[in-house]
């Protein structure tokens, strides 16, 4: 799965997207896409990454609690 970094907007390649739908997970382990290599996965801030489109991570991936909101 892809998703884009909103700070440097290069798309993110994330490794486990059990660990992405995971609410208790504050990060993420990805490998990020610029350049021609393959890069080596780091972990990413679930609150810095949004899909392609510019949508932000739904609410119940990013807070354990978002049922008591």
């Amino acid at each position: 799965m892809l998703l884009q970094e909103k700070e440097t907007g290069n798309l993110i390649e994330i490794i486990d997207v059990k660990l992405l739908i995971d609410p208790n997970e504050d990060k993420v382990p990805a490998r990020d896409q610029a350049g021609q290599e393959e890069q080596d996965p780091e972990k990413y801030s679930k609150t810095s990454l949004v899909f392609p489109s510019g949508e932000s991570l739904p609410r119940c991936w990013v807070d354990a609690n978002y049922r008591n909101n």
